[in-house]
């Protein structure tokens, strides 16, 4: 079996680290651009050649609402980059192909920093998760508002391009995708933006696949965790118990996340309730991960483990609901 994921920070931005976990591995970035580029364009790219670069083009005080990634492939024996930005704030940006210029224009001029001329094209994709659909132009020559009778003459001296887009909102991956772990992915991610995760592992218990690897499952599990924190690891369980497969891959893959430690707060939550049984230990131990959890989101202290477990689970709970209203109160955008 393959390990499972290695620790990554879930903790403040969870959407992102997920992407940047998932679209980080080739393997899923290969399968991203093959099905949502255009067949022309993927046809003639050397796909063993793809490549993640480093750097990141997104402003750290834009960071919270999308994030990024670099890709070199070969293209005709010549490099080409795909900038692939994900974005999940909650009202579209008509704005785009602005922001989208000045990344595409600093990545040329490091490109062109390290070695000179001629420059690679640079394929810009928009990968968007808010609530919203996409109801704005791709192509940066709409955002000006040209004089119909001079806007021929104009336009060979502006800007021209568009952006590729895949717009969750609109997509359904259960029917249009056809990669299968992709599809699991871009599902998750689909659900977890309308705030059903538990409908994703209804779905996922009624159309497991065995290719989806222990590594992929334990990345799920702990996305879903961290994005919404009003569910948890016994409610998962009850959620997949009508497949015996999943439900068991999932209680082993749990198992390896508490051994490695990752996530301390979950993970000390679910140990806690497998060490003191099924009943008060599982209510008590689950509350104390969730505490834990929604501290680090809200940067506190952790709390003492000796403090919390001689609390009941009632007063756990009170605890945390304290908790989760600062942290809806402080960063839950609308």
């Amino acid at each position: 079996m393959e390990d499972i994921p290695p620790e990554f920070d879930l903790s403040k931005h969870p959407n992102d680290a997920f992407f940047k976990t998932i679209f980080s591995d080739p393997k899923y970035a290969v399968a991203f651009f093959k099905n949502h580029l255009p067949a022309p364009i993927t046809q003639r790219i050397h796909w063993p050649s793809l490549a993640v670069l480093s750097g990141n083009f997104v402003k750290s005080n834009l960071q919270q609402l999308h994030t990024d990634l670099l890709f070199s492939v070969d293209i005709e024996g010549r490099e080409t980059l795909l900038y692939l930005l994900f974005e999940h704030q909650s009202k579209v940006d008509p704005t785009m192909p602005l922001r989208l210029l000045g990344y595409i224009s600093e990545i040329l001029s490091q490109k062109f920093q390290s070695n000179g001329l001629p420059l690679p094209p640079v394929l810009p994709f928009v990968f968007h998760q808010g609530p919203d659909a996409w109801n704005v132009s791709t192509a940066f020559e709409d955002l000006f508002d040209l004089p119909e009778e001079i806007a021929t003459d104009l336009l060979p001296y502006l800007p021209k391009f568009h952006h590729a887009l895949l717009d969750l909102s609109r997509f359904n991956p259960v029917s249009e995708e056809d990669d299968v772990q992709l599809r699991i992915i871009l599902q998750l991610m689909k659900l977890a933006r309308e705030r059903n995760l538990l409908e994703f592992f209804r779905w996922l218990a009624s159309d497991f696949s065995r290719q989806v690897s222990d590594r992929l499952l334990g990345t799920l599990l702990l996305y879903a965790l961290h994005a919404d924190s009003e569910i948890d690891i016994e409610q998962i369980f009850h959620t997949v118990s009508g497949n015996k497969e999943l439900e068991t891959r999932t209680m082993s893959v749990a198992e390896k996340l508490i051994a490695k430690g990752v996530s301390q707060g979950i993970s000390q939550g679910i140990s806690q309730g497998v060490t003191q049984g099924v009943t008060q230990g599982v209510s008590k131990g689950l509350w104390i991960g969730k505490i834990l959890v929604m501290e680090e989101l809200l940067e506190k202290p952790p709390s003492a483990r000796e403090h919390l477990e001689v609390m009941s689970p009632s007063k756990l709970e009170e605890l945390y609901q304290g908790l989760h209203s600062e942290y809806g109160k402080r960063f839950k955008r609308p």
